[in-house]
């Protein structure tokens, strides 16, 4: 098996980027002959020219801008990599690549992600939504640093994760001014008949409700079902129907939306998930999530 030469790379991508073998001298405390015999080295290794000399000036030959980029990601994830196996950024931002489950509700990912901003370091967050279990296979490929959901991962998809409960909520009902008059007596046995709006059956509080319903002999009348909880809120605001989401951001749902509760329903329960493929977790930022998250929801 054939290895790449770090080192013969390393010299390439400082030639390339310091824009002459002087330059890149200067900045690895190197002799030139040194230098130049590593990228005659190196261009023997790939079998391609990847410097055209014009005087004193190193002009990349189209493999050779190939081999910069290549390069350029390479020694970039080297960095990276140091600086998570050091827990804390050298000179730069504190990285951390969230999977959201698209059923998660947004309030509740704010709520949830918050105290990442504020651990004293500079955070830099990315979250990319999706369903559960294909955000658990890119955990798994190591493409996430953690997943959020409301449901822990799926043990038949065969990779190992481990599921942090991070807290719990009973559920809240909600509906804009018209409604929240019209329903808010004699709860839950008001909602028999009433308008609702539901998140999409796949969904954990979809479900739960469904068998809420049933349990109490409640039938709604479902005006509409939503994948997207934001958008269903949206529709609840302006009075289309009542609608659930957790206790727990009940008062951001209120002051966000201008809706009142209707009622709540402390059995009816969801649970927030944090997934990793640590069984114990050790990202700064995830730490100050779990930490806070355990503190600020009730667990049972």
């Amino acid at each position: 098996m054939r290895w790449l030469n770090y080192h013969h790379l390393l010299y390439f991508w400082t030639v390339a980027r310091e824009g002459s073998v002087t330059k890149a001298c200067r900045s690895l405390h190197l002799t030139q002959p040194t230098i130049s015999a590593q990228l005659k080295a190196l261009e023997k290794s790939v079998k391609t020219p990847l410097f055209e000399r014009r005087g004193r000036a190193m002009i990349l030959t189209e493999a050779g801008k190939t081999v910069y980029r290549y390069a350029d990601e390479i020694f970039s994830l080297g960095r990276e990599l140091e600086d998570v196996v050091r827990g804390r950024p050298a000179g730069g931002a504190i990285r951390l690549v969230v999977g959201i489950a698209d059923t998660l509700p947004k309030l509740v990912i704010h709520r949830l992600l918050r105290p990442a901003f504020h651990i004293g370091d500079e955070v830099r967050i990315t979250c990319i939504d999706g369903a559960p279990d294909r955000l658990i296979t890119q955990l798994a490929l190591h493409e996430l640093d953690l997943v959020l959901s409301d449901s822990p991962a799926n043990p038949q998809i065969g990779l190992r994760a481990y599921n942090h409960l991070l807290g719990e909520s009973g559920v809240s009902f909600f509906g804009a001014p018209n409604l929240h008059r019209s329903y808010r007596r004699d709860f839950p046995a008001s909602l028999n008949g009433a308008p609702f709006l539901m998140p999409m059956g796949n969904s954990v509080l979809g479900r739960s409700l469904e068998q809420w319903f049933d349990d109490n002999g409640i039938r709604p009348v479902i005006r509409g079902e939503f994948a997207d909880s934001a958008l269903l809120k949206v529709f609840g605001a302006e009075g289309e129907g009542v609608f659930a989401a957790p206790s727990v951001i009940e008062e951001d749902v209120q002051r966000a939306y201008r809706v009142g509760v209707i009622g709540r329903a402390d059995k009816l329960r969801e649970r927030f998930y944090a997934i990793s493929v640590e069984k114990r977790m050790q990202h700064p930022a995830v730490v100050a999530i779990s930490k806070s998250a355990r503190q600020s929801m009730q667990l049972s």
